[in-house]
Parts: structure tokens; C-alpha cells; sequence
């Protein structure tokens, strides 16, 4: 689908299942961010914008039981479907969502607005809400002070090249007073328990650039990821392994 980073279309198109595997989940209290901040209740329609496999689309659906997700990619909406089939997922993005004007009261990109951070996007997102209507963002983030999250991220970061990304910042660049308010952010601690497979190995190898990366450059991402949980004192025979990070949200509010 055209507007799609080649890193997401072939990226996810391959690790779908691995990225629903892996991924974390997103802290309870943001039930209540919601709710309260976000002003969503059971009379709300509210859309869930680059969904991927439906990881928020499930608290979300909690709190406002009309819940729509759009997602491009059709490997990702599969996973998403095959754990919650009755969501109405559609196939769009966020400079073509498919849906009326002013037909939404809230809409939420978990872990998606870094890719399509531009002023087409948040007019297009401007179009589909209601007058009052509210955008939220949010993001996992890792906690990078623990020394073994950061050995992680210098494993990672060589490779990834143009693809965007949260931590650069630049997202914030599409938000100059036109279509939205701005951000107003809330934090979270988060924890992400499993096995060292799940945590760690799913999580990053479902990264987009990694996925997209040709074999011989993924297998030696695979080892050093291995080679770390194997010596590193944290991990190092563990079965369980608690990783943390710091849940990011923020709410826009609609310019009417």
C-alpha cells in the first residue's frame, strides 16, 4: 500500500506473528487515562489508528466497546483479527483513513504516529474526529538506564538507517497549532515479564529494520541478542526475565 515505510511494509509483512508474540502490552492505569483524559466512554466510537495486531486495540476495546482499527499492513491486520474477530478492522492509513467526516470521538496510534508524522496525516486524522474530538499518542519506551536495555539498543541501532522512529523527536515537527493542540504528556512505569524469548528475542527481532534486514545481517543480530541473555549477569540462566520500560502518553486536543 502506497504511504507505507518500506521498513513497516516488509518488515511487519514477515514478523507479524513474532511482533504479536513479543511485543509488550500496555500498563492497566492507561484504562484510566482513557477514560479520563481522553474522555472515552461506552458511548464513544473510537478509532485505533495503525493497529498492527490489535496489542492496544484490546485495552481500548475495555473502555469504548465501538472500537474501528485501520492498519496497512495485511499481514499484521490477520494477526489482529485471529485474536479479536470481532473488531471492525479496516484497510487504511493515516493519510487515507476510510471513514465519514466528523464520525469518531477519539483516536489512538499505539506505537504507529512516528511513521506517519506529517501535516497530511493530522489533517486527514482532523477530518474523521468529531468537533472536540481527542488524539492520543502513545509509546513503550525502554528503559534504557538498566545496562542490559541500552546493550540492546547498540545492537539494534546500526542498522537502522531512515526508518522512523520515536526517540528522534521528530514527530513533534507536525504539530504547529493547525489541526491540534499540543501534546500534553502522561507517564507510566512498565514491566514486561516473560521468558528471554518472548522479551527480548521476539521484541527486537520483530523491530521493523531488523525484520526487513537481509539473512546473514539478521543472524548476526539473532547471536548477539543469544550472546548477551547468555552472559549477561541479569539474564544470564534465567527463565523469567523482567523488562522494563516507561509508557509515554499524550493527548492532543482538536483545533475546531
Amino acid at each position: 500500500m502506497t504511504g507505507v515505510h518500506t521498513s513497516a511494509q516488509q518488515g511487519f509483512s514477515t514478523q507479524a506473528a513474532t511482533y504479536a508474540q513479543g511485543r509488550p502490552d500496555y500498563p492497566r492505569q492507561l484504562t484510566g487515562w482513557l477514560t479520563e483524559v481522553l474522555q472515552i466512554n461506552a458511548q464513544s466510537t473510537v478509532v485505533d489508528l495503525g493497529a498492527g495486531t490489535g496489542k492496544f486495540t484490546r485495552l481500548l476495546s475495555t473502555v469504548a466497546p465501538t472500537v474501528i482499527a485501520v492498519e496497512p499492513v495485511a499481514a499484521m491486520g490477520a494477526q489482529l483479527t485471529k485474536g479479536m474477530p470481532d473488531v471492525h478492522l479496516l484497510t487504511g492509513t493515516a493519510e487515507a483513513i476510510p471513514l465519514e467526516d466528523a464520525s469518531t470521538d477519539a483516536l489512538v496510534c499505539a506505537q504507529s504516529f512516528h511513521w506517519f508524522s506529517t501535516q497530511a496525516a493530522l489533517r486527514e486524522i482532523h477530518r474523521v474526529l468529531k468537533p472536540g474530538g481527542r488524539l492520543g499518542l502513545i509509546w513503550n519506551m525502554r528503559d534504557e538506564s538498566v545496562d542490559w536495555v541500552a546493550a540492546i539498543t547498540a545492537i539494534i541501532t546500526p542498522y537502522e538507517g531512515d526508518t522512523p522512529r520515536f526517540h528522534t523527536g521528530q514527530w513533534r515537527a507536525a504539530f504547529t497549532g493547525e489541526y491540534f493542540s499540543a501534546a500534553q504528556m502522561t507517564c507510566f512505569p512498565y514491566t514486561h515479564v516473560g521468558s528471554p524469548q518472548e522479551v527480548i528475542m521476539d521484541r527486537f527481532l520483530s523491530v521493523s529494520f531488523i525484520a526487513a534486514l537481509p539473512a546473514d545481517k539478521k543472524a548476526t543480530v539473532t547471536e548477539q541478542l543469544h550472546t548477551l541473555i547468555q552472559t549477561h549477569p541479569a539474564l544470564r540462566g534465567r527463565d523469567t526475565v523482567a523488562f522494563p520500560y516507561q509508557t509515554q502518553a499524550y493527548r492532543c486536543l482538536r483545533v475546531d
